[in-house]
């Protein structure tokens, strides 16, 4: 059987059969049109061995004595005999490939286990990788676990991954690549806090703009693993996969499961490369939610500036309050009001009222109509915050229902069965019977219906500890179930945008993503701590799907105090907004907010369509990132004189070692094109302006800015002005 070859981007994927079994045996670098026999890959069998050539197969197994984790783990339960087929032997039945997809089929028949295993490499270079797995035997077989794998290149010496917590996500860890498994378990029922959204292979010290990366994301909301595995011989695989409970999966004859999508990309450009795979796909989606001034957004529109309740008023609700906030929200060019939590019945704090999505009577005596006919006569459109998936015990929902609040045992809470540990004062609704789904769906659709809501909030605010469905662990079946609730009210109402908030951060990947307009990066919105969980969200969810908001002056999760400057230009690159009681905003900072939102109106198309870029800055008190319009740097031309060609946030984290910053390159221009580059917030007569540089004398450039080629200002770069520590600058390069 002939191998399998996808190219694409700079990419190649090759698959080979000669071993009898499908075999990765190269992604990585692009190999161009020809291959030669592949049989001179075949390995040396070294002593004290299998007395053969053991493949790292695309489906990993013991059967080839293949002596890292098996990608297949499960076995057969006949005449009440469990453990039976415990080890297949899966072998190539048929695999074909059409342009940049293929599809293998690989069978035990003596087990009766058949995977097909689809692959796809998309124009980008980004890599979609998925497995089913069918029971083609007469008993029931369970299947404990089916990753999804792929081999790294032996240059790759070193691991990242991301980790975190509440209001600290996605910070990033590395360590050296050595034999044995590196394991990533994620056990909250949801994506986690601690979730690494990517993980990444590369070779020694690989950066941001540097270095051969090898990295993969598992496109899954519920418990899972990723893990990089490596062998004695010197191979490592890295992977994911769903990590089943026990008995979660038990496959009826005939029956299916897929795994998640695992995405993989490859780049010789370190980490930027990688993001650019992952953009490119998230771009292409017929679903996207595309700025108007991108080049394949025919029915996109802007971004829209947005502002938050919660941090205003929290569960204060008052109608002439949320007008007056309304009044102030428009006048600074608002376009899109958002109330928070405690909307709906009995909700006066968080103890009570999940579950009944009825509007509160005592509240709101004419509904939401009022409101949102303030919120919408000034020209904003209206969202509203739910939590569809979670229920207090102090509800008419719970009183009338308890046997669908979840918990670990077969008897329900009506009749004695014991609950998880509350969390947040809430538990969680069982979506997998289908009377509670149905209830949920009814709610939220009728929510939709009654009134004239273009935006949901959804939230999702504790883990699923000891979850289960009828007294079996069903976190499975709970994900598939909320995923279908997505999915049915967006068919019945297209026209609604939803975020997915989970205590902030908690459920970002591209399993919720394919359901949901944004997410909601993190609860923390102060300045300094956004900057790294931005910047580690981003590397692979593309700014316009990612919420950033400017906080009160005093952030509500860390008590710090940043002057408006650095919490705007730290929400300037993402979809902008605001969580803050904007009437206390006046005089000077108000004039200046106003500037600032003025600057994101203006730029936004550029922000959520261009090329994302972070320098690998040497002094490790600054960050420097930015955005580019056109396109790869060296296709000179490509970008209109007189057209923003890229915008850069310098941005001060702390003190520095050196007295004065010194030069900083501005990386990713055309290297043959002429630039101007200016710095534009905060500007001379701005109220921060003063508090953001610390020295006698800037830069020359400063006051009137620069103008140089792309090649010059990536390699030798501008003197910067030295920045108070938690201060940052906005540059504006313009094409001349």
């Amino acid at each position: 059987m002939d191998p399998l070859h996808l190219r694409s981007a700079g990419t190649s994927l090759v698959v080979s059969f000669s071993s009898g079994e499908a075999e990765v045996i190269h992604w990585g670098a692009d190999l161009g049109s020809e291959l030669p026999d592949l049989s001179i890959l075949t390995e040396a069998i070294p002593n004290s061995a299998i007395d053969a050539t053991v493949p790292a197969g695309l489906l990993p197994q013991a059967s080839s004595s293949w002596r890292g984790r098996p990608a297949l783990r499960g076995h057969r339960i006949a005449d009440g005999v469990s453990g039976l087929d415990f080890s297949v032997r899966l072998r190539t039945l048929r695999a074909t490939g059409n342009g940049n997809s293929a599809n293998v089929v690989q069978q035990d028949a003596e087990a009766g286990i058949t995977v097909e295993s689809s692959l796809t490499l998309h124009d980008g270079g980004l890599l979609e990788l998925r497995h089913t797995v069918t029971n083609t035997g007469i008993s029931p077989f369970q299947l404990d676990e089916l990753a999804t794998v792929l081999p790294v290149a032996p240059d790759a010496v070193e691991l990242l991954d991301l980790t975190g917590r509440w209001c600290r996500e996605r910070h990033p860890q590395r360590r050296p690549i050595q034999q044995g498994t590196w394991v990533r378990t994620g056990r909250h029922g949801r994506t986690g806090h601690d979730s690494s959204l990517l993980f990444a292979a590369g070779t020694a010290g690989f950066g941001n703009r540097h270095g051969r990366v090898w990295a993969t994301h598992l496109a899954w909301s519920g418990n899972h693993e990723q893990f990089a595995d490596t062998l004695a011989d010197g191979r490592t695989m890295i992977g994911g996969s769903e990590l089943l409970g026990p008995a979660e999966v038990v496959l009826e004859p005939g029956a299916s499961y897929t795994t998640p999508t695992l995405f993989a990309a490859y780049s010789d450009r370190g980490l930027d490369g990688i993001s650019e795979a992952f953009y490119s796909w998230f771009r292409s989606r017929p679903h996207h939610v595309l700025p108007a001034a991108s080049a394949n957004a025919g029915s996109g529109k802007p971004r829209p500036v947005v502002l938050n309740t919660w941090e205003a008023v929290y569960f204060d609700h008052n109608l002439g309050t949320l007008i007056e906030l309304a009044d102030s929200a428009a006048d600074l060019g608002v376009e899109r009001f958002v109330l928070d939590d405690g909307w709906f019945r009995g909700r006066r704090d968080d103890t009570a009222g999940l579950g009944d999505w009825f509007v509160d009577e005592t509240l709101w005596p004419d509904g939401l109509t009022p409101l949102i006919e303030a919120v919408t006569s000034r020209g904003m459109e209206f969202g509203l915050w739910v939590e569809p998936e979670m229920i207090n015990l102090d509800s008419d929902v719970a009183r009338a229902h308890p046997d669908w609040i979840v918990g670990p045992a077969a008897a329900s809470h009506k009749n004695g069965g014991r609950l998880p540990l509350a969390w947040r004062n809430q538990h969680i609704i069982d979506l997998v019977n289908p009377e509670a789904w149905q209830y949920i769906f009814e709610r939220i659709d009728a929510l939709l219906r009654e009134n004239n809501i273009s935006y949901l909030k959804w939230d999702q605010n504790r883990d699923l500890t000891e979850h289960g469905h009828a007294g079996r662990s069903s976190v499975h079946e709970q994900t598939l179930a909320a995923y279908r609730l997505f999915d049915e009210l967006r068919k019945a109402h297209p026209g609604v945008e939803i975020e997915s908030c989970s205590s902030g951060g908690a459920r970002v990947d591209l399993g919720i993503l394919e359901r949901t307009d944004r997410i909601w990066g993190s609860d923390c919105n102060d300045a300094l701590e956004r900057q790294t969980i931005q910047r580690w969200t981003g590397i692979v969810v593309p700014p316009e799907l990612v919420g950033g908001h400017i906080g009160p002056t005093t952030s509500h999760t860390t008590a710090r105090t940043h002057d408006l400057s650095f919490r705007a230009i730290t929400a300037f690159f993402g979809h902008f907004g605001m969580e803050w009681d904007v009437r206390e905003v006046q005089g000077e900072e108000r004039e200046e907010l106003k500037r600032f939102i003025g600057l994101y109106k203006e730029h936004r198309g550029l922000i959520h369509s261009g090329r994302m870029v972070r320098a690998d800055v040497p002094d490790d008190s600054l960050m420097l990132h930015g955005v580019l319009a056109g396109s790869v740097a060296g296709a000179a031309g490509s970008i209109e004189s007189g057209t923003t060609a890229a915008l850069f946030a310098l941005v001060s984290t702390r003190t520095s070692f050196s007295e004065q910053l010194g030069r900083v390159a501005l990386p990713g221009l055309e290297a043959a094109g002429r630039y101007r580059v200016e710095a534009i917030f905060p500007a001379p007569g701005d109220a921060d302006y003063a508090h953001t540089f610390t020295q006698v004398q800037p830069p020359a450039w400063l006051a009137s800015g620069a103008e140089a080629s792309g090649r010059f200002l990536a390699e030798v770069g501008l003197p910067m002005p030295s920045l108070n520590p938690e201060h940052a600058l906005l540059l504006k390069v313009t094409a001349l």
